[in-house]
């Protein structure tokens, strides 16, 4: 187990490396963004304002949880 940990290390060693580069810049945030975004518009499938899907997309950024179940 290791021996594979350490080819693992290997292989990513220029992206772990670069995330110190950046001094932690990660797009953990974005992707979860958009994570949610994608969540929303498959619960919002058939929707016809496509106003208040975007007024939905502008509300996910000032919440602090996860969709779950419904818009």
């Amino acid at each position: 187990m290791l021996k594979q940990f350490s080819k693992t290390l290997a292989a990513h060693r220029s992206g772990i490396l670069a995330y110190f580069d950046f001094e932690g810049l990660s797009t953990g945030p974005l992707e979860g963004t958009n994570s949610k975004i994608k969540t929303l518009h498959k619960i919002a499938y058939g929707f016809r304002d496509i106003e208040f899907f975007k007024l939905k997309i502008i509300a996910l950024h000032d919440t602090n949880y996860a969709l779950v179940g419904g818009a």
